[in-house]
């Protein structure tokens, strides 16, 4: 057969038609109908600023948990290692890992008398989490400060929230104030003992004696006594 001018024009315009049918068209569902963009996440952020109402107390770095779970300490209750951990040495890393944990914040360093320090808190809105804060006195063997259990779901945005902490007593170390069982400055002595020689369960602390009070073996003097309340805790949903 012979090929014309007309006839390749004929084949060669074929092919094209060939090639657009393969293409897709704008009445193809999936070209005109793209899945839709999921909505963004909406989140939660609240800010929780801690102050310290002592004299001479400074706080260690404080632990802050946003948790499913209720409370972790009780009044009456034997304490965990965690929290004894930070109740003797200040050390507030068993706490953050503690599993159930949703939400963490951690302070750099030890917050002094007199001062505050704020830290933000960020979740999904839908889920529900209840506040812990924990940080410890440490001119004291195992006096610590703070709230657990605490639940935010009902917070509004910019609302706000204020209140006070007594100190607790661990009850895992004796509240002898000798040298070299105190970890802040006023004695710099060992911190955490996993042996526990104290009543054993948590209790509002009965305050310092002080060498000034008559006791003379003791390393704190008037400067460590404190009254309750020892920290106030401000809390605000910021969005």
């Amino acid at each position: 057969m012979k090929l014309t001018y007309s006839t390749i024009r004929l084949v060669l315009g074929l092919a094209s038609l060939g090639g657009l049918s393969a293409c897709g068209s704008d009445n193809d569902p999936e070209v005109s109908n793209p899945p839709p963009t999921p909505p963004p996440i909406e989140m939660k952020t609240f800010e929780v600023t801690l102050s310290n109402l002592t004299h001479e107390q400074p706080l260690s770095p404080a632990a802050l948990l946003l948790r499913n779970e209720g409370a972790l300490w009780e009044v009456g209750q034997m304490a965990s290692v965690e929290l004894e951990q930070i109740a003797e040495g200040g050390d507030n890393a068993g706490l953050l890992a503690l599993a159930g944990n949703k939400v963490t914040a951690s302070a750099d360093a030890p917050l002094m008398p007199g001062m505050s320090q704020t830290f933000s808190l960020q979740l999904e809105a839908a889920e529900s989490a209840n506040l812990t804060l924990v940080t410890m006195l440490v001119n004291t063997n195992d006096a610590f400060a703070g709230l657990t259990g605490l639940n935010l779901d009902a917070m509004q945005l910019s609302e706000s929230w204020s209140m006070t902490s007594g100190a607790y007593d661990a009850g895992t170390e004796a509240n002898s104030e000798l040298a070299g069982t105190i970890p802040g400055p006023a004695d710099g002595g060992v911190g955490f003992d996993a042996m526990r020689d104290d009543m054993d369960f948590v209790a509002m602390h009965p305050g310092v004696v002080s060498q000034d009070d008559g006791k003379a073996d003791s390393v704190l003097t008037q400067a460590h006594r404190f009254d309750n309340p020892v920290i106030r805790i401000h809390i605000t949903r910021v969005e």
